[in-house]
């Protein structure tokens, strides 16, 4: 067994560890076929052996070339640590700063097998979202961090370390690029060569970036997208008795089981992987399991009848399921699910990602490896009878979303009828969950913020949690606009029902839905309780990529942009460069992440908070700057603020008209020398030009569900906000815009 002082003091040459290859017992990554050329293969091969001196490398190369043509790519088993893997409190890593510690500290947790989902593989999630390329990166990576000073910065070019350089004590302390390919070879298929050959990696978004908390953070997000789907398809508050179906319990989708708990729905969710779903199983997630589709339908029914709270897992096909649940209504007329999803790995459908109905999950994993030009065809076949399934229930009383895994992209390109008429190329027959659910809470400022006690006691964390908590509170008392208060009442609530729930999996971490106000705010609460010895170590904040600022992905993050600018990547790679000379601790800048390779990129954070007043500035700095860099981003249907003919302000009685605002209507307003403010009031849109003309109401129908917004700089409603400023309510209930002019 090694100790954290071993694994910090470089490669382990002299001798070489032995090589037990894969480990039984634990889940690993299916087989990869990059289709290398023979040449192509002798290159990934002295790219592997480059980490390593001359005399060890006779010994190493027919082990590294084996794993090759065995694996799809050279992991390096041989030097896959024997310790404990897990998240260590951050004084027991032999480090001359505690910032480098802390980053042991995140590395150690994405690796963690109760973590992990493939944790020999260095795949923390998502099936193929690497930590690290190999396992010798690993180690590198270690010993840079034990000797780094407070005036270096560590650099990282897709796994690889490339070195300690110069820097400040307010510059990084590491600075991440993870797949960063020229844009005409960032192709599904040059990515599996770029990575066989170890010159490129896939970081999905936080496991690369070191960032992930366990699958607790798609909990959080998975229970805010249900809740406010029952909110907007469903009309309710209460889902008791509402069925929720949907596939995954692997990395990032085992989320969904508790999501469906917390939320107190019935949550039937699909896995063919048994692995995983015992996992999820014995960890107290998933309540109960059964492989029986007669069974899965019965227990379903009998829930649905005593509104039960229920998370069933079904070992099984999600197609059969689908295809099923068609079945019933067919034959009994009864329509068995409300709402519903998928959670597969499609951004990588080829590669483990999505299971084809026609073949058994061991049968699948043959074929994927010896005849991928059929497994694709049938995952292709696979998805267009899902989706078939689907779009018959959805003519009943039936709602579902793409959550952002390209799944309605995938099935497009399989062939299926998801095409939506008329509509821009990041639509679909059905929306995104960021089109029509958490955009408009992406668009208040609020998304994915997260921390981790770095002590690794839960005690901090509790200590945190009601910190959290109290602030919120304080925000509420002092006055905030009816929509902002309904994120923080659902977040206080998630926070105080997380430890019942067992949520923590890996590091004492926490995560919450919060916007700029509020997250500085938290970020300084903590500061000072670490200063107080209330919180005994430091604590690192974080969030997921996908969130307010920090991701452009057209067919999820950004998918609800029409200006055009949704294929742009400007404010993922601003948010990189600002949250780097704002104070982050860490920065990391990903191509793929959610959707997959080439389709999206996105950045991420670490920030240690110590107690000192440094910290508290550097906190207070960089979250403003990570959430207006979004909040900001020109994105409405209505782009108030592009040159335009200046047009004469129309004269009619707007207070007399039922018809809808139209797009040039606002766009004449916007040409006028003046403040213009849309802004709403229950089943109103007022129309205001501050100071130079009076507001003006325009009646909509009662079904029309607008909010209250505040302006995300001062905090106040439009109307009482001293700064110029542009807020315009999109269409369809599209998200809240802001603007200073």
């Amino acid at each position: 067994m090694s100790s954290l002082q071993a694994l910090c003091s470089g490669l382990p040459l002299r001798p070489l560890p032995e090589n037990q290859g894969r480990w039984a017992g634990v889940p690993h990554a299916p087989v990869r076929t990059p289709g290398l050329s023979p040449a192509e293969e002798q290159l990934a091969l002295r790219n592997a052996l480059r980490y390593f001196p001359p005399d060890v490398q006779e010994l190493l190369a027919p082990e590294f070339a084996q794993e090759l043509r065995l694996y799809g790519h050279i992991y390096m088993y041989r030097f896959c640590p024997h310790i404990e893997m897990r998240a260590y409190p951050i004084e027991q890593y032999p480090c001359r700063t505690r910032a480098a510690a802390a980053i042991m500290h995140m590395i150690m947790n994405n690796l963690d097998p109760a973590v992990a989902q493939f944790p020999q593989e260095l795949v923390t999630y998502g099936g193929n979202g690497q930590v690290f390329s190999n396992w010798a990166q690993f180690w590198l990576m270690m010993s840079y961090l034990s000797q780094m000073t407070e005036e270096q910065t560590l650099v990282m070019y897709s796994g690889h370390s490339l070195g300690l350089f110069p820097s400040s004590p307010g510059a990084p302390r590491l600075v991440i690029t993870n797949g960063m390919v020229i844009p005409n070879y960032s192709s599904r298929t040059e990515y599996e060569k770029l990575f066989a050959i170890g010159v490129t990696m896939y970081g999905q978004m936080t496991a690369g970036s070191y960032c992930y908390i366990g699958p607790q953070g798609i909990v959080h997000g998975t229970v805010l997208t249900v809740l406010n789907a029952g909110r907007r398809y469903l009309g309710v508050e209460d889902l008791a008795g509402k069925v929720f179906v949907t596939s995954g319990l692997g990395g990032m989708s085992g989320a969904q089981a508790k999501a469906a708990a917390i939320v107190g729905c019935i949550g039937v969710i699909a896995e063919v992987d048994k692995a995983a779903l015992m996992k999820r199983h014995q960890q107290g997630w998933l309540m109960e399991v059964t492989d029986s589709l007669d069974k899965c339908i019965e227990r379903l029914r009998e829930a649905r009848r005593k509104k039960e709270v229920l998370s069933l897992g079904y070992h099984g096909n999600v197609v059969d399921l689908w295809e099923r649940l068609v079945h019933e209504l067919d034959t009994t007329g009864e329509l068995l699910v409300d709402l519903g999803s998928d959670q597969t790995s499609c951004h990588n459908p080829f590669n483990g990602g999505y299971y084809p109905v026609q073949l058994g999950f061991s049968e699948a994993q043959s074929l994927m490896a010896s005849d991928p030009a059929t497994f694709k065809g049938l995952v292709q076949e696979s998805l267009r009878r899902q989706v078939s399934a689907i779009n018959r229930l959805a003519k009943e009383n039936f709602f579902f979303w793409d959550y952002g895994n390209a799944f309605l992209l995938e099935a497009q390109r399989a062939g299926a009828d998801v095409e939506k008429k008329g509509a821009k190329r990041t639509e679909f027959r059905y929306p995104s969950y960021v089109q029509h659910i958490m955009g408009d809470i992406f668009s208040q400022g609020f998304g994915p913020f997260r921390w981790v006690c770095t002590s690794g006691d839960p005690q901090d964390l509790a200590v945190t949690d009601q910190l959290a908590t109290s602030v919120l509170e304080e925000a509420i008392a002092g006055g905030v606009n009816p929509a902002v208060k309904l994120q923080y009442v659902d977040n206080i609530r998630w926070i105080r029902e997380a430890a019942k729930h067992q949520l923590v999996v890996g590091s004492q971490a926490r995560i919450l839905y919060s916007d700029q106000k509020g997250r500085v705010a938290i970020a300084v609460a903590f500061n000072q309780a670490i200063a107080q010895g209330k919180i005994k170590a430091p604590v690192v904040l974080s969030r997921d990529h996908h969130d307010v600022s920090g991701t452009d992905s057209p067919f999820r993050e950004t998918s609800n942009i029409y200006d055009g600018s949704a294929f742009c990547a400007d404010m993922a790679v601003q948010n990189f460069v600002g949250d780097a000379f704002r104070g982050a601790t860490w920065v990391a800048l990903h191509n793929g992440g959610g959707v997959g390779w080439g389709e999206v990129i996105n950045g991420g954070f670490g920030l240690m908070l110590d107690g000192t007043q440094e910290a508290e500035q550097k906190a207070k700095m960089m979250l403003s700057w990570d959430v207006s860099n979004g909040v900001s981003h020109p994105k409405p249907l209505l782009c108030l603020l592009s040159p335009l003919v200046a047009l004469p302000l129309p004269t009619a009685d707007l207070s007399q008209s039922s018809a809808p605002f139209t797009s040039e209507m606002v766009r004449t307003l916007s040409c006028r020398p003046a403040h213009l403010c849309l802004f709403s009031s229950a089943a109103h849109i007022s129309l205001g030009l501050f100071p130079e003309a009076p507001s003006h109401r325009l009646a909509l129908p009662s079904s029309s569900a607008f909010v209250h917004t505040e302006c995300p700089w001062c905090q106040t409603l439009p109307s009482q906000c001293s700064t110029p400023i542009a807020i315009a309510e999109r269409p369809s209930f599209k998200p809240l815009s802001f603007y200073h002019l």
